[in-house]
């Protein structure tokens, strides 16, 4: 079998972006091609045009280009003409795409389409209550109406997208994302920097870390000496224009709260894993995400977790028992779960252990992989 996947953002040096939906595919990928199965991914948007072998995976960077009439057509039939050159050469059975903006729309391949729900720009205005350009949706209907078949990354997207594009007669499949264990160990538990509180993410409002201010400011009452850890990329504001969302929590802390808040900005994979060994809580108060790459990791590393209590989250997190889950509104009760965790290191190290069974139980990409080749399998074989 050979498949391929089509996506904006892929971690790698030579790759402009990459967030959870390029880790999700790496992971995936790479767990495929232990199978035995050969991928190729295509990464359009870049700044080079590009194609070169690393772990067995085919990547092919597609150069972005410039139109100066219809570019939302035209640039996407750029992106097909490409895609179907590679997937004629290569016998390629199957191409996976992401929701997000309806990047498939217009496009016209000889193989089967799967779409993955990573989050498009219809589910992420409704979960953060915002109105959609009626072109966007408008792009993202005609993408999922040229999908052959379905995947969501939680039964919550699933349904959610499912509503949202009015999706009849065909089923969503649920596969969730994982991760290759090895590579997240954590083989000190008992070490780390008491009263730590970390969060890795980018700094924009649909992450909710504008409720953190607050929320900080409440855990500082109790425990003056709680420290507050922030990575990630910095971003604009939606709502307010502002060119930065940092700028604004910034303005929201309390001056005696900032001096305990340090902003490490965006940093290397391997040094984000270090803070979060180092870390007594990790904190992910988002409102909108389709998964959370991000949490399972820190599950996986043993770490007591307070989340979000909406949708997605509770296919991740097993409240009071591998994380604690509360709405980022509630900014008394996410204060309060923090310094529980806080003040009781025996519950902290309880709490990480369970994570990590059940991100071992859940999410071991290994055995995720393989429910993905029979999905793949059966696409391709309904397509013959």
């Amino acid at each position: 079998m050979h498949i391929s996947f089509l996506t904006p953002e892929f971690p790698h040096e030579k790759v402009a972006h990459a967030a959870g939906i390029g880790t999700s595919i790496k992971n995936l990928a790479e767990a495929l091609t232990k199978e035995g199965i050969k991928v190729t991914v295509f990464v359009y948007g870049q700044k080079t045009q590009e194609v070169f072998i690393e772990n067995e995976l085919e990547i092919h960077l597609i150069k972005n280009k410039k139109f100066r009439f219809f570019g939302w057509f035209l640039h996407r039939k750029y992106i097909q003409e490409y895609c179907s050159s590679v997937i004629k050469q290569g016998h390629i059975e199957l191409l996976e795409v992401i929701d997000w903006t309806g990047i498939s729309a217009f496009m016209n391949f000889k193989v089967p389409i799967v779409m993955r729900f990573h989050g498009s720009d219809a589910y992420f205005c409704h979960l953060e209550k915002r109105k959609q350009k009626a072109k966007n949706f408008w792009f993202e209907k005609l993408a999922v109406k040229g999908a052959k078949d379905f995947i969501a990354p939680t039964k919550y997207a699933g349904e959610v997208s499912k509503k949202l594009f009015k999706i009849k007669n065909k089923a969503i499949t649920t596969i969730y994302n994982g991760i290759e264990l090895g590579s997240f160990q954590n083989n000190n538990p008992k070490v780390f920097e008491k009263g730590s509180i970390l969060y890795i993410g980018t700094l924009i409002r649909k992450k909710g870390v504008l409720e953190l201010p607050e929320i900080f400011n409440k855990v500082r009452n109790v425990l003056p000496h709680a420290r507050l850890i922030l990575i990630g990329g910095d971003s604009y504001d939606i709502k307010t224009n502002s060119n930065s969302t940092w700028k604004l929590m910034q303005n929201q802390f309390k001056n005696d709260d900032l001096k305990n808040v340090s902003y490490l900005g965006s940093i290397s994979y391997s040094e984000v894993q270090n803070h979060i060994r180092k870390a007594n809580v990790c904190v992910f108060p988002s409102f909108a995400e389709t998964f959370g790459m991000v949490t399972i990791e820190a599950m996986a590393l043993q770490k007591a977790i307070v989340n979000s209590d909406i949708g997605w989250s509770k296919e991740l997190i097993i409240d009071e028992e591998s994380g604690f889950l509360v709405h980022p509104e509630n900014h008394d009760l996410y204060a309060e779960k923090i310094i529980q965790l806080l003040k009781d290191d025996l519950l902290s190290l309880q709490i990480g252990k369970q994570a990590r069974t059940r991100v071992e139980d859940n999410f071991d990409i290994n055995k995720i992989a393989k429910r993905n080749i029979e999905f793949y399998q059966k696409t391709i074989n309904q397509n013959k």
